[in-house]
């Protein structure tokens, strides 16, 4: 069973969140990350806008992954979104992006952040894992399915 316990905060997540664009939407994630993990809002905005300006952290079926490094971080973060409406994301299907889970890592973390990276990638693969994330009505069933659980209020 996959779960998230250990990068993803209760304070981290978000449904219905609404955004007019990438940039507002970064800003937004930026905010949660700051409340949950005491960091520092416009330096995770700024950097979550920097990756993706190298290129679209959307890698289809309306799933996005932004990641970015942060100075002083010392151990990984996540912050998970549903979007409603969904958010144009330049990804590969060009399809909007409605699934968002930023990954914050430590400036010094290389193997790890590839490792976290790939982990989150892989259960964001899974439709069945998106579909139950979308069904999620609170932030408490976003945080029991990311924590390995079974929410009571999803879909």
């Amino acid at each position: 069973m996959v779960h998230f316990n250990d990068i993803v905060s209760a304070d981290a997540l978000a449904t219905g969140l609404s955004a007019n664009g990438k940039k507002q939407l970064f800003q937004k994630i930026a905010g949660l990350a700051a409340c949950a993990y005491d960091l520092d809002a416009d330096e995770v905005g700024d950097a979550l806008f920097e990756r993706e300006r190298l290129g679209s952290t959307g890698f289809g079926g309306g799933v996005a992954i932004p990641h970015a490094k942060i100075a002083g971080l010392s151990k990984m973060c996540g912050v998970v979104v549903l979007l409603d409406p969904a958010v144009p994301f330049d990804a590969v299907d060009e399809a909007p992006v409605d699934v968002v889970f930023a990954l914050l890592s430590p400036v010094d973390s290389g193997a790890e952040h590839l490792k976290t990276l790939a982990r989150v990638s892989r259960y964001l693969r899974d439709e069945g894992q998106v579909t139950r994330l979308r069904g999620a009505q609170s932030t408490g069933a976003l945080h029991a399915l990311l924590a390995g659980g079974e929410a009571r209020d999803a879909a």
